[in-house]
């Protein structure tokens, strides 16, 4: 059986136990490396299928390196392959998964997927039709074809792994111009580099606001990515999955986060985003 992993900080914990409470009911265990906080001050507060781990915990050169370059979301970044590495020097599979991300099914056959294959990997599935959907069809191209927030590997897997880890030391950076996404994009040579690779092509894995366009059953809906876009699109009442939502709000709640999801605010990013698109619709009309 495969064991399940993610990274957080110390402020959004509430995501991360909400998750292993997700797992729990399937009778999984979580690994979480807390990149900052007090590991020892948690075990307590913890639900009962969590280890923690910490940045002293990951000893490397390649960790090393990634601890020395970047903090915060960067690092949690940068550290996925790291982390993913450290775990199979003691587990034959692992799969790692955002702490924003919620069970909703059982997720066994994933586990059986990596008894064959090295690597899987979930496609965005972005709407792609070309005569209404522009934006989004070369979205695939921007931000990447595979989501990052989840990826299962095996022993097999080491080669891909350092090759990804060498690629955040490179460059971590949202740069359109030169095929850049954080750590995500990289993802996309995995199929070409690398044998025995599996696009998970089941729409109820890695659900989101940006792929829900389609309407699944509850048993088909195995995980849903809740970051905040999916947040703010399935907080509506009248949504079709506004009941996974509301479960998973109430989890959190029960972890102590009390907070309403807001309205998405602007960022460096997203106004990055924005003058992207007013160029991308002006080069349109030539």
């Amino acid at each position: 059986m495969s064991i399940y992993c993610t990274i957080s900080t110390f402020s959004h914990l509430f995501k991360a136990f909400a998750l292993a409470d997700s797992l729990a009911v399937f009778q999984k265990d979580l690994k979480v490396l807390l990149i900052d906080g007090d590991v020892d001050k948690l075990s307590k507060s913890a639900p009962n299928n969590i280890t923690f781990f910490s940045l002293t915990d990951l000893i490397s050169e390649r960790a090393n390196a990634v601890k020395a370059k970047y903090k915060e979301d960067y690092l949690r970044w940068a550290l996925k392959p790291v982390f993913l590495l450290h775990l199979l020097s003691d587990y034959p599979s692992v799969i790692y998964v955002d702490n924003d991300i919620y069970f909703f099914n059982d997720s066994k056959f994933l586990e059986d997927y990596l008894l064959e294959y090295n690597i899987l990997l979930t496609p965005h599935f972005y709407p792609s039709e070309p005569n209404r959907n522009q934006t989004w069809l070369e979205a695939n191209f921007r931000i990447g074809l595979f989501n990052a927030g989840f990826i299962g590997v095996n022993t097999g897997a080491k080669e891909a792994l350092e090759w990804w880890a060498d690629c955040c030391l490179y460059e971590l950076r949202k740069a359109y111009w030169r095929g850049l996404f954080d750590d995500q994009k990289y993802l996309d040579l995995f199929p070409i580099l690398f044998e025995k690779v599996k696009i998970i092509k089941d729409r109820g894995c890695n659900l989101a606001g940006w792929n829900s366009d389609i309407i699944l059953k509850m048993d088909k809906i195995i995980f849903i990515h809740f970051n905040e876009y999916t947040i703010n699109k399935f907080k509506n009442t009248g949504n079709p999955y506004f009941a996974f939502f509301y479960r998973y709000k109430m989890m959190m709640r029960s972890h102590g986060f009390n907070k309403e999801s807001k309205t998405l605010k602007l960022n460096k990013f997203k106004l990055q985003n924005f003058i992207y698109f007013i160029r991308w619709k002006i080069s349109r009309l030539h």
